[in-house]
């Protein structure tokens, strides 16, 4: 299993990584420099990337090495910053791809099912890229016996005439403690800046060879077993969400992407809900919550502004009799919006975001809610079956959603918001919980969650349009007739989707929740 920290770093600081002494202390081995072409192999359908498989044939010097990549380990492949695959390699006799031994080396029946295919897929396979880099590799020696293997690979990925730079620093654990990894990357990066890389280089020479822009990533529900503790369960679905965030970031962090910093906030509502599912059992740090908090802040407050700008202020331009009279209301909006992304980048490109989620990250893989704890007791509730647990938690939801359901029928704003929180919470859970119980009622369920939520969220955004709207009336004076017009639309709207929520309501109280 190939368990790695994949950190992006500018060429620029090549010489600085070379020499750090957190990477070169004297019992380090001296780094041994080598060029490497890698030629990616696939068929004309792409059915090995559907199946999650990277198939490689590297060429060092004179030798030729095949590698064949399964998408296993946590989440699939990688838990926030920590890429984790089972990789197979061995000896090949020239540069195309060989598969007789792969039934016998290959220990992932998944994988070994994708390449079954035997002769009859080696014959259909073509190259679909490659990459050609510069590779520094060193091994560091860590304390307890640990070992990481260290590699700097400065180079592209080369699809036709396409091509896209590479510069990264991988660290592979070998021996020892994840948590020394993280410890060695967060010693690195206060003195040269690194980011994350959530996407392998196969992944980014797909994205070349498809010819599309990048498109945001929507969230996976996690794969449970049955054969689980709690605590495993929260591990993995944790995992979960922080990649999901992860794999937005780079579309936050450098274009104005509205659906990209939208997913990464759902990322982070789902993270938080599951921390919230499992408060009694586990507490987060403070200081890790309030780094939490600080960007949860900072993508909420910008995607307020996108649903506004993009939203909420065109649906009533639509219904005006002349909707372009709210023209330059909406433009204000919109430089609202554009201004708040650039901010919002600015953070997600920061030491600060990166410090974060490798923190976070290593609380996580190293349960660092045990810290200091004695081996755990034998009714240790993290140890009790997640079946049991996950039953326990949405038969609670249920009832809270209930509850709060009853106070809807001429409830207030402040109502209708606990009863949408309370439907996200009960909509999370059975989604993360949903790989445990029958796919067909999971569907159902949360498929009237959806529509409650929807429509309750349409309903906060219109709350939330009243305190942005007071902002632009006090920024622009000159709008304020506008504005309280946009208001008196949206208060008659208002009305009519109560309505809405109550018959939707309706539809979903007969369901029962999954078990």
């Amino acid at each position: 299993m190939e368990v790695e920290l994949k950190l992006q770093v500018d060429a620029q600081y090549r010489d600085a990584i070379l020499h750090h002494p957190l990477l070169h202390p004297a019992n380090a081995s001296p780094p041994r420099e080598q060029k490497q072409v890698d030629t990616y192999f696939d068929t004309p359908e792409m059915r090995l990337h559907r199946k999650r498989i990277g198939l490689r044939v590297r060429r060092v010097k004179n030798r030729w090495v095949q590698n064949v990549k399964g998408a296993n380990g946590v989440n699939g492949g990688h838990a926030g910053a920590l890429h984790s695959r089972g990789e197979w390699e061995w000896p090949v006799a020239g540069p195309t791809p060989e598969f007789g031994r792969a039934q016998d080396i290959i220990d992932d029946k998944q994988v070994r099912r994708g390449l079954r295919a035997g002769r009859a897929l080696e014959k259909r396979l073509v190259p679909v890229f490659a990459t050609r880099v510069r590779r520094t590799v060193w091994d560091l020696p860590l304390a307890d016996g640990g070992q990481v293997e260290c590699a700097l690979d400065q180079g592209a990925i080369e699809c036709g005439d396409k091509e896209v730079a590479v510069s990264e620093l991988e660290l592979e654990l070998t021996a020892g403690d994840v948590g020394q990894l993280f410890d060695l990357a967060l010693g690195l990066q206060q003195d040269i800046p690194i980011q994350l890389g959530s996407r392998s280089k196969a992944e980014r020479g797909y994205a070349l060879l498809a010819a599309t822009p990048e498109q945001a990533v929507k969230a996976q529900a996690p794969l449970l077993d049955k054969r689980m503790t709690a605590e495993q369960a929260f591990v993995a679905i944790a995992a979960n969400c922080l990649s999901h965030m992860q794999d937005n970031a780079q579309r936050v962090a450098q274009a104005h992407d509205v659906e990209a910093l939208h997913q990464m906030r759902v990322g982070m509502r789902r993270l938080r809900s599951a921390l919230a599912m499992y408060k009694k059992l586990l507490q987060l740090p403070e200081d890790l919550q309030g780094e939490l908090d600080w960007l949860a802040g900072e993508l909420g407050d910008t995607r307020d502004w996108d649903v506004l700008s993009g939203a909420t202020l065109p649906a009533v331009e639509r219904m005006a009799l002349d909707g372009a009279q709210l023209a330059g209301l909406r433009q204000a909006a919109v430089d609202e919006a554009h201004a708040r992304h650039l901010k919002t980048a600015e953070s997600v490109s920061s030491p600060r975001y990166t410090h974060l989620m490798l923190t976070m990250s290593r609380w996580l893989l190293t349960a660092g809610w045990r810290a200091g704890q004695q081996p755990p007791a034998a009714d240790d509730k993290l140890l009790r079956p997640v079946l049991g647990f996950a039953r326990q938690v949405i038969d609670s939801d249920q009832r809270r959603l209930r509850r709060r359901a009853g106070k809807l029928r001429g409830g207030t704003p402040a109502a209708r918001h606990r009863l949408r929180i309370a439907a996200k919470k009960s909509r999370y859970a059975a989604e993360f919980f949903g790989s445990l119980f029958p796919a067909k009622t999971v569907r159902r369920y949360v498929k009237g969650l959806s529509a409650l939520q929807d429509e309750l969220g349409l309903l906060n955004d219109y709350a939330v349009a009243e305190r942005l709207l007071s902002s632009l009336s006090e920024a622009h004076p000159d709008m304020h007739e506008d504005v309280g017009f946009v208001r008196g639309v949206l208060a008659a709207e208002r009305n009519g989707e109560d309505k809405k929520v109550m018959r939707l309501w309706k539809e979903f109280a007969p369901l029962s929740p999954p078990q």
